[in-house]
């Protein structure tokens, strides 16, 4: 499954434009479920440059209330799987949390877990992976789009976790991607795990960037704090492309993420 959404986190009172699930058995397809969703405020810069979901796209669109049990219902009985599922999980359970229904209680699967252990890769975005394992189309940020893709993905991994690790059943599977990934809290949501990880370390993190003119850059940075100034969130980092102290209202961040590639 794969959500579309109006910005980088639900903390941030960011909200599900989008959603899509297939639900796969065997490599069968069993059934589908994709819907916008009015997310009930703006999508931000950062956001739509990515999806390209316009707010006239959006007018008439079901509320995620108006959606959740028919998504739900796909969802039952499954192993949910996501790319980089924290994000996705995050907003899920936010979104119910609103709704007042229950999130779903099956295990998760990550297939940027998966792809970390299993392939040496500059990036290891759904765009990158999919690159790498010659997916027949790559992924347009759409909900639909990023699911047909990660089932594709899914598949090659599932053939080649078998032939080279041996990974035959579910809870090896879940060994092999580092364990259980938790269900959160939709009031302890965390911050852009990439981002958490970095301040925590005193990391760097890649992130693409578009300016108040519409200018899209790409920058390797290392964050030392988020804070609020009129109403947005913005992180103070060390930009290594400047060489000095930057701010980057995160409503305008359009890529975040610990791999830095061979961009400085």
């Amino acid at each position: 499954f794969d959500v579309e959404t109006t910005g980088l986190s639900p903390n941030y009172g960011h909200r599900v434009c989008e959603v899509a699930c297939v639900r796969t058995c065997d490599g069968a397809e069993l059934g589908r479920y994709e819907s916008l969703v009015d997310p009930g405020r703006s999508i931000s810069p950062g956001a739509y440059h990515v999806n390209h979901i316009t707010p006239e796209m959006l007018a008439g669109a079901p509320p995620f209330a108006a959606i959740a049990e028919p998504l739900l219902a796909m969802m039952e009985d499954a192993v949910l799987v996501a790319h980089n599922a924290s994000f996705d999980l995050g907003f899920l359970a936010k979104e119910l949390a609103i709704a007042r229904l229950p999130p779903p209680e099956g295990p998760v699967v990550d297939t940027l877990a998966l792809s970390r252990r299993m392939y040496t890769l500059n990036s290891h975005s759904l765009a990158a992976v999919a690159t790498a394992l010659q997916a027949p189309e790559p992924p347009i940020h759409r909900a639909m789009s990023d699911v047909q893709v990660m089932w594709f993905i899914l598949e090659q991994m599932m053939w080649e976790l078998e032939r080279r690790w041996g990974v035959t059943t579910l809870g090896q599977l879940i060994a092999f991607q580092g364990g259980p990934i938790p269900y959160p809290h939709p009031r302890e949501l965390p911050l852009p795990p990439s981002l958490a990880e970095a301040l925590a370390s005193q990391g760097r993190v890649y992130l693409r960037y578009v300016n108040a003119s519409g200018q899209e850059s790409e920058r390797v940075v290392r964050p030392i704090h988020v804070n609020e100034r009129h109403g947005y969130l913005y992180l103070l980092a060390h930009c290594y492309r400047a060489g000095e102290l930057r701010t980057f209202r995160l409503d305008r961040v359009v890529e975040l993420a610990a791999e830095v590639g061979a961009i400085e």
